[in-house]
């Protein structure tokens, strides 16, 4: 089938990308835990972000100082962690490192001082981890990643405290939200009103989006341009409110992912009815959804997540690794981060439902050398001929890949101002 497109619509432009864009190396990020193996997910991407327990570091007494740059208490055996050779290593592989400061296992009525033990907690950790620290090693950090066991009223509280802690630790430091919704807000994410009136306290506001179809019991996800489900909408309802209340703040999707296990949903239990999608549909469809938030006003997006022990339930089976080793999503993600690290999106060339969608990028030190990304926006793993107008000469052409070595080249046909070529849910690489 081939489809025509409006050719005033698909030239080839080669002005220089919106300068406001950050580019793709600066945009796709990945989440990890103290067990995370740098040099492993290094081709994926250069931003990591940590779930750092503060429990770990206030065991018992919460109005002791931490002891960084090692946590106070022991884990995985007779050790304790040492942030500072965690947190160094990754750096030392090239990453650069958000921390998620999760205080949610310690309740509301568990601080000793809870206004006195956050601040100070928010202080030290600065200091110690900071831009303008010695060590030099964490760039930003959340304050909760969803803090469930906390209502508005005493998130503030929490969120208020800990922000002016960091903030007297480091001013350098980007200070993030939690998981945040600007119209409706689930159990797993805030009110953005509950950061009205605290602007000088936070420098980024963090939204959550999984593509779910359905809820419990299925938890079934599906394709991200799929018009039943408020993935994309939830980006664009916070733009909204930030250009209103919060202008200058940056958006940062810190999860986003798909569950692809090799087992069968349990027989009986609360995941008896799971699903999963294929390691083929995750690849696909982490990689278009870094697309997709690419043209969105987003300025970083971390996949959820980085390992998986293959376990068939919610949540347990989103790695780009399958004990520590690499899924597909691994090898698509490496090659879009290795293909298109130093571009930018530039625009939206064709998004035709059901169809093509096809956006350009741009290289600032070759504006005049685009890539185009062309993919069918569908989840039933559709492939059609496509017959683009262009107005310039591409050179090359390949599929993202799914295993380890070179990308599939994609053969095509130049004429008349046009170029031919098979296009499938695997984006397609086109290089002018």
């Amino acid at each position: 089938m081939l489809v025509g497109i409006v050719a005033g619509a698909c030239s080839v432009g080669f002005a220089n990308a919106a300068p406001t864009k950050p580019l793709l190396r600066d945009f796709m990020g990945v989440n990890g835990h103290y067990h995370f193996r740098p040099a492993l997910y290094r081709p994926t991407c250069e931003l990591v972000r940590n779930y750092h327990p503060m429990p770990w570091d206030l065991p018992g007494d919460t109005s002791r100082l931490p002891a960084f740059p090692r946590s106070a208490q022991k884990i995985d055996g007779p050790d304790v962690v040492d942030w500072g050779q965690v947190y160094g290593s990754w750096k030392k592989a090239g990453y650069r490192i958000d921390a998620s400061l999760q205080f949610d296992s310690i309740r509301p009525d568990r601080w000793t001082d809870l206004p006195r033990d956050l601040y100070a907690y928010g202080k030290e950790f600065a200091k110690t981890f900071g831009p303008s620290s010695a060590l030099n090693l964490v760039e930003s950090a959340e304050i909760g990643n969803e803090p469930v066991n906390y209502d508005d009223a005493e998130y503030r509280r929490v969120f208020e405290h800990l922000a002016k802690g960091l903030r007297a630790g480091d001013p350098k430091l980007k200070i993030i939200t939690s998981a945040a919704a600007a119209l409706q807000p689930d159990k797993y994410s805030k009110s953005v009103k509950t950061f009205q009136g605290l602007e000088a306290l936070y420098d980024v506001l963090n939204i959550h989006t999984y593509s779910l179809i359905e809820g419990w019991p299925t938890w079934r996800r599906v394709y991200p341009e799929s018009p039943d489900i408020p993935y994309l909408q939830v980006i664009e309802e916070m733009a909204a409110w930030r250009d209103r209340h919060a202008p200058g703040k940056e958006i940062w999707v810190t999860e986003f992912g798909y569950d692809a296990s090799t087992k069968p949903a349990p027989t009986s239990g609360n995941f008896s009815k799971w699903v999963d999608s294929s390691d083929v549909e995750q690849a696909q469809w982490i990689v278009r959804s870094f697309l997709l938030f690419s043209a969105l006003p987003v300025e970083r997006a971390y996949v959820y997540y980085y390992d998986d022990k293959d376990q068939p339930s919610f949540h347990a089976s989103s790695g780009l690794t399958r004990n520590f080793q690499p899924k597909p999503s691994f090898w698509a993600m490496a090659h879009l981060y290795q293909t298109l690290g130093d571009h930018r999106f530039s625009r939206v060339v064709s998004a035709k439902k059901d169809e093509l969608y096809v956006y350009e990028f741009v290289n600032p030190a070759r504006p005049k050398h685009p890539v185009w990304v062309l993919w069918s926006p569908t989840g039933s793993q559709r492939e059609a001929g496509e017959t683009i107008p262009v107005n310039g000469a591409p050179v090359r052409a390949e599929r993202m890949p799914l295993v380890s070595g070179e990308a599939e080249e994609v053969r095509f046909e130049v004429g008349g101002g046009t170029v031919r070529l098979p296009v499938g849910e695997s984006p397609v690489y086109l290089f002018f």
